[in-house]
């Protein structure tokens, strides 16, 4: 279902239904468990791969940056200027 590389590769899926109700496959929700990070205002214009850019030098790590934080899509995150997310160190 996903590439080798990819960090979906080999988690849980499970079975459900979209809103027309076909059957689709999905990556089972996971619980993380809480992360240590340093406190960052989001603002405007801020995106989660410019930050990742920033802090890690790569921005396809962005997703280290959505697991820190609690919201489910991680877009979420830098959609309110002002908010304050965590960004795990390297």
């Amino acid at each position: 279902m996903f590439a080798k590389n990819s960090r979906y590769n080999g988690l849980e899926t499970v079975e459900t239904k979209d809103r027309a109700g076909r059957p689709v496959k999905a990556v089972k929700l996971r619980h993380l468990p809480p992360t240590e990070g340093q406190e960052t205002v989001v603002r405007d214009g801020d995106q989660l791969d410019v930050i990742s850019a920033d802090r890690y030098k790569d921005p396809t790590r962005c997703w280290h940056i959505a697991d820190a934080n609690s919201e489910l899509e991680a877009n979420e995150l830098v959609r309110t200027t002002g908010r304050t997310i965590k960004v795990p160190p390297r």
